[in-house]
This record gives C-alpha cells, sequence and structure tokens, in this order.
C-alpha cells in the first residue's frame, strides 16, 4: 500500500518532499533497500515509495545502481522471469554494507545535531548580516 502525500513546492508531483533532500538520501536509502537481499530495480522504486518517499524514477535509479556497481558497493545478477523476460537484481556487497552502515552513522548524527538547531531558540547575541553594517565605525 502505498503513502500518498501532496507534492512538495519544489518536488515533481508524487514527491512529498524537497527534491533537494531526496537527492540527498536517495543513496542511503538505496542502500538500505538492499539490505535484506538481493532486489530489482522496480521492487526498489516500490520500497522506497510505500516507506513514504515518494515516487522514484528508474531514470534516477538506474544510474545510482550502476555507480554503486562501480564503486564495487552493489553487485549484479540476471535471473530469468517466470512469465516475462529476465531481470537484473542488486544485492550488496561486503563493502556495500559497510558503505550503508557508514552512510547510516552518518545520517543519524546529522539528523540529530539538525533537529537540535532548527528546536534551539535563535542567539539574540549573534550579530545578523543586516545590522552588521550598523556597527561599523563610518569614515
Amino acid at each position: 500500500m502505498s503513502i500518498h502525500h501532496a507534492a512538495a513546492d519544489d518536488g515533481p508531483p508524487g514527491t512529498p518532499w524537497p527534491t533537494d533532500w531526496m537527492r540527498a538520501l536517495l543513496g542511503l536509502c538505496t542502500l538500505r533497500a538492499l539490505e535484506s537481499g538481493p532486489s530489482y530495480g522496480y521492487a526498489i522504486i516500490a520500497e522506497l515509495e510505500e516507506a513514504g518517499l515518494g515516487v522514484v524514477k528508474g531514470g534516477t535509479l538506474y544510474p545510482l545502481l550502476t555507480r554503486y556497481e562501480g564503486a564495487g558497493w552493489v553487485e549484479t545478477e540476471w535471473r530469468a522471469g517466470t512469465s516475462g523476460p529476465g531481470r537484473k537484481y542488486f544485492s550488496l556487497t561486503t563493502e556495500g554494507r559497510a558503505e550503508l552502515e557508514r552512510h547510516r552513522r552518518g545520517w543519524q548524527q546529522f539528523a540529530a545535531l539538525t533537529c537540535r538547531f532548527l528546536a534551539s531558540e535563535p542567539d539574540q547575541t549573534a550579530v545578523s548580516p543586516s545590522t552588521d553594517h550598523e556597527r561599523q565605525p563610518r569614515p
């Protein structure tokens, strides 16, 4: 079952989050989708959509998977289809699992830091760029 959200202001229709956010996290989320075992492109796209991340197009996902294969994080295997054409399955390598864990830890730290920053009160003692020129001595 898909989770549908209203489109974000700067994202394509069907995307619940701003495009920049998705671009930043698609790699991590794709590695996570492969964590439980081999999968093919359409199934990865469906898993991301079901998780509430919006619709990812194949033209975005497949080049990412190709880069990950080149980096040694993902390996591919063609499997014959039972009622149609074969499918290219992707699976994490040992290096890919290590990369997933590295990115997962980094994202958790970054997200926690960002949440703390966004929840904090603005520093009233900081000089804002708009008032900084007012504090400069005039010639």
